[in-house]
């Protein structure tokens, strides 16, 4: 009679667990969750694009121009940050801002508004218009006029006016900012104000387009007064174009927008 083996057969080799494998939106997910992080971090805390979509700064910014704003240089208020997080109060980091800076920053009767504007006030300082003509601390700021200028606004209107360099004094011991400005007329209140004084915590604002500008000089109830503007509504402050069309043509006419693109504008620093 045969008798059972006792040899038993080797074990099998463990084999080894196959590689998990992603989905084709892991894979997606995996590759540009880095570059996202990188998009939001840099978009919060350093550099935002924005659009300029009404002529108040004319000529300094163009309708159809994109800027580039630093959001580091006035330090971080809750407006500085993607929704407005109401998660601290006054500036982290805070500085003040320089006379003659072009800054961003939220409309004070609605802060989920941006405005861009030129700051010509900083705290204590008194800010008047006389005759069309702007003082300083009770001094005049002197301007040299550089001819005839115009441009079209946000609604199609053109603007023709006079162009002049303006001299505002710098602050902080630097010295006078030189920025063109377009005047329309002497005529109207924005051209005789009283005798602003900026308080404290504040700044006053006014666009370059003296005449085409709700700025610091309106300090009504009227929806569109700006007011002084609070420092903590600072976002930033603008310092190139990086680009600028002029959308002349409807954006399906593909074959206007070569032409449409003002070439000469990008990378055109703000002063």
């Amino acid at each position: 009679m045969t008798q059972p083996s006792n040899m038993h057969s080797p074990p099998a080799e463990p084999t080894a667990n196959p590689p998990a494998r992603r989905g084709a939106l892991g894979e997606f997910v995996y590759g540009f969750l880095p570059w996202i992080v990188i998009v939001v971090v840099v978009r919060s805390f350093f550099f935002e694009p924005f659009n300029i979509p009404s002529g108040s700064m004319i000529p300094t910014l163009q309708v159809g121009d994109y800027i580039v704003v630093s959001k580091y240089s006035y330090g971080y208020s809750r407006y500085s940050l993607p929704f407005s997080p109401d998660l601290f109060h006054g500036r982290i980091f805070g500085s003040l801002p320089h006379r003659g800076d072009v800054a961003v920053f939220r409309f004070t009767k609605d802060t989920s508004v941006d405005y861009i504007k030129r700051i010509v006030g900083l705290p204590g300082d008194h800010i008047q218009v006389r005759e069309g003509l702007l003082y300083v601390n009770g001094t005049l700021v002197p301007r040299t006029s550089l001819g005839r200028y115009a441009a079209r606004d946000e609604r199609g209107i053109t603007l023709a006016g006079n162009l002049y360099r303006e001299a505002l004094p710098g602050s902080a011991g630097r010295g006078p900012v030189l920025h063109d400005i377009l005047k329309l007329t002497d005529e109207g209140m924005q051209n005789d104000t009283p005798d602003y004084v900026v308080p404290q915590g504040s700044f006053f604002a006014m666009g370059d387009d003296r005449d085409d500008s709700a700025d610091s000089r309106f300090q009504g109830d009227d929806p569109d007064d700006l007011g002084f503007v609070p420092i903590d509504n600072l976002v930033g402050q603008a310092q190139f174009v990086f680009f600028s069309v002029d959308s002349t043509h409807p954006w399906w006419q593909v074959w206007y927008w070569p032409v449409e693109i003002r070439w000469s504008r990008l990378l055109h620093g703000v002063r």
